[in-house]
């Protein structure tokens, strides 16, 4: 009796350890496929970085963010440049208001877009592209940006964009690799586009993006897929400042 009593104590810090050893490895497990990051402001981000830092095989999160501020402040580096601002206020202003306008003059001309059309350009730093819709005759246009360029560009986060559902008509943005949160980036503009609402977003495929992307993107099928409340109604070759592909999409009149 006392050998039994004895063998059963002794397996009890056994049992134990197992138990615990296999709590960790579940937690271990949830974790790894989802993040949860705290801004200053407090909001709180959760995103599943399982799925969401490979969508698919062409379509890769960079790792090294421990923090959604950590990953704000690293874009604000460029964002802030002031040799950089200076460069995109002066010598390169003229030159990619013109690239712009051909890109959007070709759109009106494919009755994508229209001097009628309420348009946003996410992620537009100082608004060439802003001013490039204006020229074209879309009167009714504004950029979105970390940091503001009025009265061209209003502070946002493309993450969060601070608008209303269904308030625009056309929607242009070069920055999908700047995306942490790829889905997110899709959502936000989903949300705010009107039914039957244009999409356009210049990517690179063939070449790999600076080193402030946050994403990798080597294919469009990723797109295709993020845009599900969307149809897909083109890509083409592009030259737009080191990215190559344009894609295009149309929102559906029910996101799914």
């Amino acid at each position: 009796m006392k050998d039994t009593t004895f063998k059963s104590r002794s397996l009890m810090p056994k049992c134990f350890f197992l138990i615990v050893l296999l709590s960790l490895s579940c937690f271990i497990f949830v974790f790894s496929k989802s993040a949860i990051f705290i801004s200053k402001s407090g909001q709180v981000i959760q995103v599943g970085t399982g799925p969401n830092s490979e969508i698919s095989p062409t379509l890769k999160i960079r790792p090294g963010y421990t923090s959604y501020d950590n990953y704000i402040h690293h874009q604000l580096q460029k964002t802030t440049n002031p040799k950089l601002r200076k460069i995109w206020t002066t010598r390169d202003w003229e030159r990619k208001i013109h690239v712009f306008t051909q890109f959007f003059s070709d759109l009106k001309h494919k009755k994508l877009l229209s001097n009628e059309s309420k348009a946003l350009c996410v992620g537009a730093r100082v608004g060439q592209e802003v001013e490039a819709l204006k020229r074209v005759g879309v009167l009714d246009s504004i950029g979105l940006d970390l940091v503001p360029y009025p009265p061209l560009v209003i502070k946002g986060d493309f993450h969060h964009q601070p608008f209303d559902d269904e308030t625009f008509d056309f929607e242009f943005s070069n920055v999908f690799d700047h995306a942490l949160y790829p889905d997110k980036f899709v959502g936000e503009i989903q949300r705010t586009l009107k039914a039957g609402g244009i999409c356009v977003l210049h990517v690179a495929i063939s070449r790999r993006s600076d080193k402030y992307s946050a994403n990798d993107l080597f294919s469009i099928h990723p797109l295709i897929k993020l845009f599900n409340g969307s149809d897909f109604v083109y890509t083409r070759k592009v030259d737009g400042f080191g990215l190559d592909t344009e894609v295009v999409f149309r929102k559906k009149n029910a996101i799914i």
